[in-house]
């Protein structure tokens, strides 16, 4: 396992050892923790055991930079999702280097598989009765997922918002769903009161740092899928500051352990309707709670827990931060399915949209690299498209067909 010497505030800069704390006891909620390891250790575990000689195609094959002493005795496979460099989506971008990281074939259908892999892991390593959460969705989904496969019992909190294909998932496989009168703030609120109470294992990734580590593993593989090389920007939409803040940490893991010498762009693209890290970033100022308006349901995010790492992330890489509206999304939902299969609920092609709307822009150059992350499947929101997609309606005689295909119908 990977060896963590220490937790440090994002706010305060204090640091702290053991595990006693998951948030600083100096600043509360917004002493968000770094999880610091011994990288000389690291370094030495991958020179004896290189990456490309692992055989684990989970995010386990990363033990050594991970929290966790391995994997549990059971549970669905997480990671290891394909990076696909799409000819056509390319011509149409007018990009020749952009690759997509699916993580929709996660078990549960998101990115947040990572993390939640490796909170059930902590917890049944610390003998924790159950797993809790707050979420928009796909992280309750995930919880509920990989917590029944490794036989825990979780217990979720979700908005009054969460589209119905999301609560479905969830509501099949948790011990018990609590849907919230609220927003998710709210939803946030009432699962921290219940966690302390309750004494179940905080799985909410804007409390936890160790959920990070897990969703660092993403971006492993990235690396690991490029022929170990670290690509020039990393494409990722942000809702509560965790993804992207994950991303750059697994590269300056692999920095301060020796594994590369360079680091990546990070890039990153919030709603327009809810943008408070964006409007952070370019007001170089401390995050204010906006009210979130989108149709992406998993990063409507208005009052953001993890916002300084995610905006330490944009900085210290040279990076930056932009919005796209709505239809921007909608856009880059269609463009993704059709140009390459994939499909994406709104949160999950955001990343997409804020692709084109950078190279627009000029602020990726043509021969660089780009990996963008695609979060979660299409199939957690579909509703999301309704009065966006065409389909026709024909009888039963190949002459209706034929109309449609020669432009006589509709």
């Amino acid at each position: 396992m990977g060896v963590v010497t220490r937790l440090k505030c994002a706010k305060c800069g204090a640091v702290y050892k053991g595990d006693d704390y998951l948030i600083c006891p100096k600043c509360g909620l917004e002493g968000i923790f770094e999880v610091e390891y011994d990288y000389d250790l690291m370094r030495d575990s991958l020179r004896k055991n290189p990456l490309r000689r692992r055989d684990r195609d989970d995010i386990f094959r990363y033990v050594d930079m991970l929290p966790v002493a391995g994997p549990p005795p059971a549970m669905l496979r997480v990671g290891w999702t394909p990076l696909y460099r799409f000819e056509r989506l390319n011509r149409t971008l007018g990009h020749k280097h952009v690759y997509i990281k699916d993580d929709t074939v996660n078990p549960s259908a998101s990115l947040k598989d990572r993390a939640s892999a490796v909170g059930i892991t902590m917890a049944l390593e610390r003998r924790c009765p159950a797993v809790a959460c707050a979420s928009t969705g796909n992280a309750a989904s995930s919880l509920a997922v990989l917590a029944a496969s490794a036989e825990m019992e979780s217990y979720i909190f979700v908005p009054k918002t969460i589209p119905m294909p999301k609560l479905y998932q969830i509501a099949a496989c948790a011990t018990r769903v609590f849907k919230v009168d609220g927003t998710y703030e709210t939803a946030f609120e009432v699962a921290t009161d219940a966690i302390e109470r309750w004494g179940w294992y905080n799985r909410n990734s804007a409390v936890n740092p160790y959920l990070t580590e897990g969703k660092k593993t993403c971006s492993l593989e990235i690396y690991e899928q490029l022929g170990y090389n670290v690509p020039d920007v990393v494409v990722v939409s942000v809702g509560d500051g965790c993804i992207i803040s994950g991303q750059w940490k697994a590269f300056k893991d692999l920095h301060l352990a020796g594994e590369t010498d360079r680091l990546p762009r990070m890039l990153g693209v919030q709603a327009a309707g809810c943008k408070p890290i964006v409007d952070a970033f370019e007001g170089s100022c401390d995050v204010c709670a906006v009210e979130a308006d989108t149709i992406a349901d998993s990063i409507r995010v208005g009052e953001p827990r993890n916002w300084r790492k995610a905006l330490k992330a944009l900085v210290e890489s040279g990076g930056t931060a932009l919005s796209v509206t709505d239809d921007e999304i909608v856009e880059a939902m269609l463009l993704l399915g059709s140009t390459t299969g994939v499909f994406a609920e709104p949160a999950g092609a955001t990343g997409l949209a804020g692709l084109r709307a950078a190279l627009r822009e000029g602020l990726i150059d043509k021969d660089e690299t780009v990996a963008v992350l695609v979060t979660g499947s299409g199939l957690k929101d579909p509703a999301s498209l309704d009065g966006h997609i065409e389909v026709a309606e024909v009888g039963r005689d190949l002459d209706s067909v034929a109309m449609v295909l020669e432009g006589g119908g509709d």
